[in-house]
């Protein structure tokens, strides 16, 4: 099939070079000439495990380009999809871009009698193609529902591991508004031999927005949970939850083995979620309740634990009697998770914060997102020491905090932390396996 993507963010650039990979022809539109030119170069402008090699290959094969030019893009192609960003306003979501991309469309449409199916693959909620989208395609098109086509098909992409979560999904839902959507969207994903959820597009929205805010509330209920523990004292959190992630509920038992879903990951104490979804997915789902007079009791419950977890860390420390003044601490780990570079609402942008203001000097170390950090706390800057590399003088720092689970920390196994402070905020360690002066984790309070 021929394939119009527009967006060139983590969702349309892996889904673009994805789609053009299993065989589609795909034009990725951008208004941003220098990253049409950057991907047209085999460059990506964005960071994702696999993405530069898969991006050369069907470069070099002739099935992907990049271009400004939507028009041209459309005017060959029997798909559109939708993919540009829709983040957070004040808990809401901005639909601006989804807005601006369908006036585009529509106008295309309008001007053509060629039949072309709308697809927001962007994440919206429910009723928002069926109906915001939808009146702005048929009103700059001067065209009706069934003369232009229109569906939602959600993504369910992990940072870190976005190509393979397209290119090996767990399912694939369709969402329409009419038939002949149906019909192609059907075509797009015909190489996947996976199970594919056959839904309206208000239904294919509210899987995303659920699929989201239950793995948010396992995060926030097990944060809770390990922070009880921690106050009661002599309770290692850790311990409880492997106990619970035990129940064949969560793990069965196969041919006398344990599954170990991915599903557990979710289900283990640290400093909160972070990312481009889980805070302003839940954020928004909390807000269209709210505004349809319901109340939201437990989305407002998980976000407000998640907003209290990042200080769980300084709390700890203090709470030891431990003054935090002119100590030197090193951070290691500032992305939301490993492999990425995203800091978007990364749990350690609010423990630098909390240690900054405590009068602490501040070094932080991250494999790949130094610079994005460095950009965020801009007005911080000169109070950070931003190291390239985090072992050298590993010595001079009072305090060690891991504040994201990148495999290279799981050195500090091998080194004398005799006289530092070891702060877990991911739970990595067990302390047997840890030579330090003091060890605190999220969740575990025996010193």
């Amino acid at each position: 099939m021929n394939v119009t993507v527009i967006g060139t963010g983590y969702v349309g650039l892996v889904s673009g070079v994805s789609l053009a990979k299993i065989g589609h022809d795909v034009t990725c539109v951008d208004i941003n000439k220098s990253i049409v030119d950057s991907l047209n170069n085999s460059i990506p402008t964005i960071f994702e495990k696999d993405l530069d090699q898969l991006l050369k290959d069907v470069i070099d094969k002739k099935m992907f380009r990049a271009t400004s030019d939507l028009s041209s893009a459309l005017e060959k192609s029997d798909i559109v999809i939708v993919a540009v960003g829709t983040p957070s306003e004040n808990g809401e979501i901005d639909l601006s871009f989804i807005s601006h991309a369908a006036t585009q469309i529509g106008s295309f449409i309008k001007t053509t009698k060629k039949f072309i199916s709308v697809i927001i693959k962007s994440t919206v909620i429910p009723s928002t193609t069926d109906t915001f989208i939808r009146s702005i395609i048929e009103e700059s098109s001067n065209k009706k529902l069934g003369e232009f086509g229109l569906g939602m098909n959600p993504e369910f992409l992990r940072e870190g591991e976005a190509i393979e979560d397209f290119m090996y999904p767990d399912r694939i839902v369709l969402g329409y508004e009419d038939e002949k959507t149906l019909e192609l969207l059907e075509e797009l994903y015909k190489p996947w031999d996976v199970e594919k959820i056959r839904v309206n597009s208000r239904t294919a929205e509210m899987i995303k927005y659920a699929n989201n805010s239950i793995l948010a509330t396992l995060i926030s209920i097990s944060n809770e949970i390990s922070n009880l523990a921690s106050k009661l004292g002599r309770i290692n959190s850790k311990e409880v939850m492997h106990a619970v992630h035990l129940d064949k509920r969560w793990n069965p038992i196969e041919n006398g083995h344990r599954v170990h879903p991915t599903i557990l990951n979710y289900l283990m104490p640290g400093c909160g979620f972070g990312g481009s979804c889980f805070p302003k997915d839940v954020e928004a789902l909390r807000s269209q309740g709210e505004k349809n007079y319901l109340p939201m009791k437990i989305l407002n419950s998980v976000l407000e634990v998640n907003y209290q977890q990042p200080g769980q860390v300084t709390r700890m420390l203090l709470n030891k009697n431990i003054d935090l003044k002119d100590k030197n601490i090193l951070v290691l780990g500032l992305a939301f998770k490993p492999e990425t570079d995203d800091i978007r609402e990364s749990a350690s942008i609010k423990i630098v914060n909390d240690l900054l203001d405590a009068g602490s000097k501040i070094s932080v170390h991250d494999p790949i997102a130094l610079h994005n950090f460095k950009l965020h706390l801009a007005n911080r800057v000169s109070d950070i020491d931003y190291l390239e590399h985090w072992k050298e003088n590993i010595k001079k720092y009072d305090i060690i905090i891991v504040a994201t689970k990148w495999n290279e920390y799981f050195d500090l196994q091998e080194m004398d932390l005799s006289q530092q402070i070891l702060v877990d905020a991911r739970l990595m360690f067990n302390i047997s396996d840890i030579n330090a002066k003091q060890y605190f984790s999220i969740g575990y309070s025996y010193q």
